[in-house]
């Protein structure tokens, strides 16, 4: 059964679409069955992945949360083997006014999600930034919750409201939701500031912070407008490296191998290597 982690911040622009788009890539390329929802009715995450608009118009994330569709009707393949899109558009902004008159409401996505969860290893939520009854139904579904967050002092106060909703959560409809954990994003080690935001974060959050940190990285900027994962467009580069790094640590703490050295080596393999990809400008 696959794990679910909600990619989730309510505070926008500190890279939660470029984070769920890139893990989910990192971890098809590491041969896990992996599915992206797009589940922001931007729909960045799929434009990220190089899907067309027009070609899921009419079967998308929307239509399967309002039971229209079966999800597995509204998934699409993407250039990675091992990688699934399940898209959204702005459909997706009518969903909660829907969403509001049905029956158990918070647990549509959950419910929706049943038919589909044992094909995959790992689900990714890309959440809208914002904490509306969109994002209650990915807390409610998920295993866990990711919180990218941006090297910046704004940026801590963002995560105390985050925090405040996942303690709801917790309290009424998903008692088991966990954080996976903190991700530092847009580090720039150049920055003064960016090092003190991220020494207090680690120094307050402790185990709960990611050892990876997603550096400021230009083509990181540049993959989107491809409509790439950073692995694809520049598997050389140090975003690609650093999500590489993440989708390690994940794995790692989500299968719990033994202390054994050779069990440990054998999912580190898993990991791709720079010289096994080509890269695409």
């Amino acid at each position: 059964m696959a794990k679910i982690i909600a990619v989730a911040n309510q505070k926008g622009g500190v890279g939660k679409t470029t984070t769920s788009v890139n893990l989910a890539a990192c971890l098809a390329a590491a041969e896990k069955r992996t599915l992206l929802i797009d589940f922001d009715p931007q729909g960045n995450g799929s434009s990220c992945l190089g899907i067309e608009k027009e070609s899921f118009k009419d079967m998308n994330v929307y239509h399967a949360l309002i039971n229209e569709e079966a999800f597995e009707k509204c998934i699409y393949q993407t250039e990675l083997p091992l990688l699934d899109l399940c898209p959204s558009n702005n459909d997706l902004v009518g969903a909660e006014l829907e969403l509001v008159h049905m029956f158990a409401r918070e647990s549509k996505l959950k419910v929706a999600l049943e038919a589909i969860q044992d094909k995959y290893d790992y689900i990714i939520i890309d959440c809208a930034p914002s904490l509306n009854l969109l994002t209650v139904n990915a807390f409610t579904a998920a295993n866990s919750y990711l919180v990218p967050m941006q090297t910046e002092y704004l940026a801590m106060e963002g995560l105390s409201q985050l925090l405040n909703t996942v303690r709801l959560i917790r309290a009424s409809l998903n008692p088991k939701l966990a954080l996976e954990g903190i991700l530092l994003t847009m580090y720039d080690s150049r920055n003064n500031l960016c090092k003190l935001v991220a020494t207090d974060l680690q120094n307050h959050f402790k185990e709960e912070i990611f050892k990876s940190i997603i550096p400021r990285n230009v083509k990181l900027s540049e993959c989107t407008s491809f409509g790439k994962p950073i692995i694809l467009y520049d598997i050389t580069s140090k975003g690609s490296e650093a999500y590489l790094s993440l989708a390690r640590e994940i794995i790692l703490k989500t299968e719990k191998p033994s202390t054994t050295s050779h069990t440990k080596m054998a999912i580190n393999d898993r990991i791709p290597k720079f010289e096994d990809y080509q890269v695409n400008p």
